[in-house]
C-alpha cells in the first residue's frame, strides 16, 4: 500500500496526517504555538518554531501510522508535501540559510510608510496590471522594505527570502524552491501573466532580484529528497520526494475540490480568506492574485480577506466570557456550543447591533491597515448574547463584501466554508442567510493539510490530474438560505458598507493618537 503525508503550517498550530492513496487517514498529529505580537498590529515568528513543529509532527503522525497499520515500511510513504500560512515578507536568511530575523506574517501592519512611499513612487497602476495586487501592509514585498529601510543589518546579510514552506523544505531536503502560489502572494514582486518575478517591479521597489529565489516550480512538483539525517530522525526513507505544497487557502480551497471556474471557498480561521478559481484576473477588484495550487499555469486563485476573522471571535471570547467559559466546564461542553445557544434565538441583525471586525485593520476590499473594529448601535438592552452574534454576523458581513467586490455571475450558487467557523451551526446558518448562498462544508474536517496530501500524491504519481481535480472530501449541505431573514440583513450589511466610510476619518485620528509617544 501507498501512503503521503499532508503537512500545513498554520499561524497558531501545525498539523500533519497521513493518508492512504485514496485519501483515507490513518494518522495525524498537531502541534500548537502562538505568533509573537511585540508591538500594536505586529505580527511575527520565528521560523524555528515552524520548523520544529513540522519536524515533530511527521515523526508523530508516522509513529501514529506505525501503531494503526502494523507493517507499515518507511518506503511505504511515497511522498511529503508542505502548504503553509502566508509568510509576508519570508524568512530572511543569510548564504547558509539560516535565518535572520522573524518572519513578518500575513498579519503584520507595520509597513504603513512603505505603502505611503509605494503610493507616491511606484505606478501603482502598472503594478495592479503586471502583478494582479495592489499597494497596502498585508503585502509582503511592503514588508520586506520595512525590514530594508528598519533593519539594515539584516538586509546586507539577506540572500533570499523564502516563504515558511520553502524554508522548511529546504530544511528537510537541502533544495531551494519557491512555488508560484507563494510567489504570487508576495503582491508586487510577481509577474502574474508571466508566471515569473517580475524584474521591473523588484527594480522599481529597489529590491535585489537575487533576493528572490531563481527556482520557481508548480505545487504538485517535487523539490527533493529527504536527506539521510533528517529521514532518520523522522522515521522516513532517504530520498522520500517532498512537494512544494503552497499558500494553505489556496490547498485549503484545492482538498475543498475547487479546481474549476467559479467555484468558491471561504477559509475561515484566525483569517477569513474567500477566493474563487478564474483564468482571468480584473486587478480593478482590488482583490489578492496568485497562481492556484493546481492547474497554476492556467487558473489563478483570486481572494479577498478578513484580517481577523475568527481572531475577532476568539478575542470577543477571550475577554468578555469568563462566565460562559465557566458554565461549558461545570457542564462538560464546549465554550462555543453554550456561546451559540444563548446568541440563537436573537433576531438577525443582533436587535440593531454591528460589529466591525477590523480590529488588524482590513484587508479587502476597503484596504486600510489603520482601519480598527467598533460595535456600532450598543444600548442598555444589549447582551453579551447580542454582541457576540453581533462579531459572527460581522465576519459574514465581511464575507459578502469580499465576495460582492468580484464578478458574481461567474461564481457558483453554492459557498464552501472550512476552517473553525465550520464547526459552529449557528454561524454557518448567519452566513448562509447573509450571503443567499447554499453553504457547504467538508465531511472530512481536514482543510489545507488533506490539500497538501492530494498534492504529494500527484506529485508522486499516485493519482492522476483527473483523480486529484475530482478530489478526496466529501461535501455536505450544512445550511441553506431563509428567505424570511434576508430582508433584515440585507438592511443591516447596507449599513454595515455605510459605516466605514462614516468612520473612517475618525479611525486614522485614534490610531495617531494611540501611536503619539507619551509625555
Amino acid at each position: 500500500m501507498n501512503y503521503v503525508i499532508g503537512i500545513d503550517i498554520g499561524t497558531q498550530s501545525t498539523k500533519a496526517l497521513v493518508c492512504d492513496a485514496n485519501g483515507h487517514i490513518v494518522a495525524q498529529m498537531s502541534k500548537g504555538y502562538h505568533p509573537d505580537t511585540p508591538r500594536p498590529l505586529w505580527a511575527e515568528q520565528d521560523a524555528g518554531i515552524w520548523l520544529a513543529a513540522t519536524r515533530a509532527c511527521i515523526a508523530g503522525s508516522v509513529e501514529r501510522a506505525r501503531a494503526a497499520v502494523p507493517g507499515l515500511a518507511a518506503a511505504d510513504i511515497r511522498s511529503i508535501c508542505i502548504s503553509s500560512l502566508y509568510g509576508g515578507s519570508g524568512i530572511p536568511v543569510d548564504g547558509d540559510i539560516n535565518p535572520l530575523h522573524p518572519c513578518l506574517i500575513w498579519m503584520d501592519r507595520r509597513a504603513e510608510a512603505e505603502v505611503a512611499w509605494v503610493r507616491q513612487s511606484i505606478d501603482v497602476d502598472a503594478m495592479a496590471e503586471i502583478t494582479g495586487n495592489h499597494v497596502d501592509s498585508y503585502y509582503g514585498y511592503t514588508k520586506i522594505l520595512w525590514l530594508k529601510a528598519n533593519r539594515p543589518d539584516v538586509w546586507a546579510r539577506t540572500k533570499y527570502f523564502l516563504p515558511p514552506n520553502a524554508f522548511v523544505i529546504h530544511a528537510l531536503t537541502g533544495e531551494i524552491a519557491v512555488d508560484h502560489s507563494s510567489a504570487g502572494n508576495i503582491g508586487g514582486v510577481y509577474d502574474l501573466a508571466r508566471r515569473c518575478w517580475s524584474e521591473a517591479m523588484l527594480s522599481s521597489l529597489g529590491i535585489p532580484s537575487a533576493m528572490m529565489p531563481e527556482r520557481l516550480v508548480h505545487s504538485h512538483d517535487v523539490v527533493g529528497g529527504l536527506k539521510a539525517d533528517v529521514a532518520a530522525e523522522l522515521g522516513l526513507a532517504a530520498g522520500t520526494p517532498v512537494v512544494a505544497g503552497g499558500v494553505d487557502a489556496a490547498v485549503a480551497t484545492f482538498a475543498a475540490g475547487a479546481t474549476r471556474r467559479g467555484q468558491h471557498v471561504a477559509m475561515i480561521g484566525t483569517s477569513m480568506c474567500w477566493g474563487h478559481i478564474t483564468p482571468t484576473v480584473e486587478p480593478a477588484s482590488k482583490l489578492v492574485s496568485m497562481p492556484h495550487v493546481f492547474n497554476g499555469d492556467r487558473d489563478a486563485y483570486v481572494f479577498g480577506g478578513a484580517i481577523a476573522a475568527g481572531a475577532s471571535e476568539t478575542w470577543f471570547r477571550e475577554q468578555f466570557c469568563k462566565a460562559d467559559a465557566e458554565e461549558a466546564l461545570r457542564s462538560d461542553q464546549d465554550v462555543h456550543a453554550v456561546l451559540d445557544g444563548a446568541a440563537r434565538p436573537l433576531p438577525a441583525g443582533a436587535d440593531g447591533l454591528i460589529f466591525l471586525p477590523y480590529l488588524m485593520g482590513e484587508r479587502s476590499p476597503i484596504w486600510d491597515g489603520r482601519a480598527s473594529g467598533a460595535f456600532v448601535g450598543l444600548s442598555l438592552y444589549h447582551t453579551r448574547a447580542h454582541a457576540y452574534r453581533a462579531v459572527l454576523e460581522g465576519v459574514a458581513f465581511a464575507l459578502r463584501h469580499n465576495i460582492e467586490a468580484s464578478d458574481t455571475a461567474s461564481l457558483d450558487d453554492d459557498l464552501i466554508v472550512v476552517g473553525g467557523a465550520a464547526q459552529s451551526e449557528l454561524w454557518l446558518q448567519i452566513i448562509a442567510d447573509i450571503t443567499g448562498r447554499r453553504v457547504l462544508t467538508i465531511a472530512e474536517n481536514v482543510e489545507a493539510a488533506m490539500g497538501a496530501a492530494l498534492l504529494a500524491a500527484l506529485g508522486a504519481g499516485l493519482v492522476s490530474p483527473q483523480q486529484a481535480a475530482d478530489g478526496w472530501v466529501t461535501l455536505t449541505v450544512s445550511a441553506e438560505p431563509r428567505a424570511s431573514e434576508r430582508h433584515a440583513y440585507d438592511a443591516s450589511f447596507a449599513v454595515y458598507r455605510s459605516l466605514y466610510p462614516t468612520l473612517k476619518d475618525g479611525m486614522h485620528r485614534l490610531r495617531a493618537l494611540a501611536e503619539a509617544p507619551h509625555p
